[in-house]
């Protein structure tokens, strides 16, 4: 689930705050990244959860209008398709999340107020009122309000977003990221699978896991020669001048090229410069594209960037 684009900006962001803090120990901030890792997997899992619990408000709001003093006609025959959704009740007996969840005990209990005020703006959204309004009801149609529901409801979501920020400094960044995981979860569900459907993992496989292990000891530990690299080549520059983010971003792009022979150049280049864009200052990714560019010419002139045919 946890893509190396992820990885690398959560490498990116343990590695900035542990050379930041004197206090901490190598040992501690690895122990962190992948701390970082499981709590975006707990976000995962939340954001699963949170489906069940729109559903479930909206049958109890469709039983509190039943049971009025004096319903109306509406009320007394309320359209159930959202809160009889095919799909949520799937997920509802999910083995896999409901044995996660117990073990995590994570819930929306103590954010009441973000169910209602999220279930307020989906039933006024016109997408919504097109799926309630449809004359088919399939599984696959329960499966995609979902996939909207995230895209146009969730994702940007104001409120949403205080809340999670509230809950874990980790999650700060994730959101976009496990979005897209959800997204991808709903498109892969089949209705033939039942409570049995597998979730995604946390990790893809083991080498992602061993990728971002490798590489987060390969910038601690060669730390000193990637500065001095970097030094070098940044001569019409103060170092103290550079944007603090820019170097610890070279030199963890310094350390997947020269530490992982069957990643292209290319793609670590364009994935870091993409970084910088985002978490850097306006012109760091031209820059820093500029700096690893005569970086990877010096090294390949003195045979210490080898990669491998694929």
């Amino acid at each position: 689930m946890i893509n190396r684009i992820l990885l690398r900006i959560k490498i990116l962001q343990i590695l900035y705050s542990y050379y930041k803090d004197d206090s901490k120990s190598t040992a501690n901030a690895e122990k962190e990244l992948f701390f970082s890792i499981e709590k975006t997997y707990e976000l995962y899992h939340y954001f699963l959860l949170l489906i069940i619990e729109l559903t479930t408000y909206a049958q109890k709001r469709i039983e509190i209008g039943k049971n009025k003093f004096r319903p109306t006609d509406k009320e007394l025959q309320p359209n159930c398709r959202f809160a009889e959704n095919k799909f949520a009740q799937q997920l509802a007996g999910n083995k896999q999340l409901n044995a996660y969840l117990k073990n995590k005990k994570i819930s929306w209990t103590d954010n009441a107020s973000v169910i209602k005020n999220l279930y307020d703006e989906i039933l006024s959204s016109p997408y919504f009122i097109e799926y309630m309004e449809a004359e088919t009801n399939s599984y696959e149609d329960d499966k995609n309000i979902w996939r909207k529901i995230f895209k146009k409801s969730i994702l940007n979501n104001e409120d949403l977003e205080n809340t999670l920020e509230e809950q874990s400094i980790y999650w700060n960044d994730d959101l976009d990221f496990v979005v897209s995981f959800v997204i991808k979860t709903i498109k892969k569900f089949e209705e033939e699978s039942g409570i049995e459907q597998a979730l995604m993992p946390m990790f893809k496989d083991e080498e992602d896991a061993d990728f971002a292990r490798k590489l987060f000891r390969s910038v601690v530990g060669n730390r000193t020669n990637y500065s001095a690299l970097i030094d070098e080549h940044t001569k019409n520059w103060e170092f103290g001048r550079i944007a603090f983010m820019d170097v610890v971003i070279m030199e963890i792009a310094l350390a997947e090229l020269i530490n992982f022979p069957t990643i292209p150049v290319n793609v670590t280049l364009n994935e870091y410069i993409e970084i910088a864009k985002t978490y850097s200052t306006e012109k760091s990714g031209t820059f820093i594209n500029g700096v690893l560019d005569n970086i990877v010419s010096q090294l390949k002139k003195e045979n210490k960037l080898i990669k491998a045919k694929l």
